[in-house]
């Protein structure tokens, strides 16, 4: 997959495994479809950017002794998966385009 076809993907996935619950970095690795590789040292990164851009927050809850950061979708998160959402007849039509292209 395409380096900045997968980055916009991994930012929505992200958002949209935070958007069921309030996860940490490990769970949300497992939960980001396998497809799109993502690993924690890219993970952690992007959640900076998301937090940066005010689509999560975060806040920390003691475990195993130790404290886990949590990630939390905000109201501009919820809205920018909405965005994504509504551009999937777009991404269609443009793939459609392509498809007829290739097969000429």
């Amino acid at each position: 997959m395409d380096a900045q076809m997968k980055r916009g993907f991994l930012e929505v996935c992200v958002l949209a495994s935070i958007n069921r619950q309030d996860s940490y970095g490990y769970q949300i690795v497992k939960d980001v479809p396998a497809i799109l590789n993502l690993t924690e040292s890219t993970l952690y990164p992007l959640l900076k950017r998301l937090e940066a851009a005010g689509l999560l927050t975060t806040y920390s809850v003691e475990h195993s002794g130790r404290l886990r950061k949590y990630y939390r979708i905000t109201e501009a998160g919820v809205r920018h998966i909405d965005e994504f959402l509504r551009e999937r007849d777009d991404v269609v039509s443009i793939y459609d385009y392509v498809k007829r292209g290739a097969r000429q």
